[in-house]
């Protein structure tokens, strides 16, 4: 375990299997009834930084977005950045861009969906995207021309692993894009120097606070990056064991309290 030697004046959470229990569809109480207030009443920002669009956030969060709560997002993996209802910086992808890779996708036979600001469009309704889309969204649109009037921040696409040389193959992403995979049937595909981490150094420059001043906590492949790049880096017991490897310290699960369990042995409330 690395020491905790920097105050810390802002924490990111990510949302699922973090804040969010997927499973039994619910944030525990003890983000609810000791996490955010004690947070608070120590004058520490509590942030949310997500994969997630803003529109797609789980029904059991959405209590929590207020003063008393969270007000400060990084969502879309750093591709749309907000602060009390203000967007501090977003990085959307040009529609000639979406239509290159949609085109290539075609070709692979594999279905892709556009993220907007507070939607996600699919191009088909199919096994593999109601699996991996709808614990995410259950009300997802399917419209494969939606990025055509919409601006798009991140395209998803629809594949499994033993897929991914023919993406390669094909040049799917080009020198400008990258995948993180975030289900077995499904990735994210979005520009190749933004992340999470990018999101967070934007809000962080907005609020004049320093990296070394801020924490995070994750789980999943998205994480690397933030958790690399914030002061101090905290894995979900539940984590991927490669986000366990790279963090500064483990904490139990988040069935098991493990984010309140981190912030009292760390000293932080």
């Amino acid at each position: 375990m690395k020491t905790l030697t920097n105050p810390i004046k802002v924490i990111f959470f990510d949302i699922d299997e973090t804040l969010y229990y997927k499973k039994e569809t619910r944030i525990p109480t003890s983000i609810i009834e000791q996490v955010l207030p004690r947070l608070k009443a120590k004058g520490i920002i509590p942030a949310i930084s997500t994969g997630r669009t803003y529109g797609a956030f789980p029904e059991a969060l959405k209590p929590l977005m207020n003063k008393d709560g969270f007000e400060l997002f990084v969502t879309i993996n750093g591709q749309y950045n907000i602060y009390k209802d203000k967007v501090i910086t977003k990085y959307s992808l040009s529609t000639e861009r979406v239509e290159r890779v949609i085109d290539k996708l075609k070709q692979l036979n594999i279905e892709y969906a556009v993220v907007t600001t507070d939607e996600i469009a699919v191009s088909k309704n199919t096994d593999q995207v109601e699996v991996s889309l709808r614990p995410i969204k259950a009300d997802y649109i399917v419209d494969p021309d939606y990025h055509l009037s919409h601006e798009v921040f991140q395209l998803l696409a629809f594949y499994k692993e033993d897929q991914e040389d023919d993406i390669q193959n094909l040049n799917v992403l080009e020198d400008d894009l990258k995948e993180v995979r975030w289900h077995q049937y499904s990735v994210d595909l979005l520009n190749k120097h933004n992340s999470k981490a990018k999101g967070i150094k934007d809000v962080l420059a907005h609020l004049g606070i320093g990296i070394e001043n801020s924490m995070a906590f994750g789980d999943g492949l998205n994480d690397v990056e933030m958790l690399s790049t914030v002061g101090y880096g905290v894995a979900m017991g539940n984590a991927e064991p490669s986000i366990k490897e790279l963090a500064d310290y483990v904490t139990l699960p988040i069935e098991q309290d493990g984010v309140l369990v981190a912030l009292e042995k760390l000293g932080v409330i």
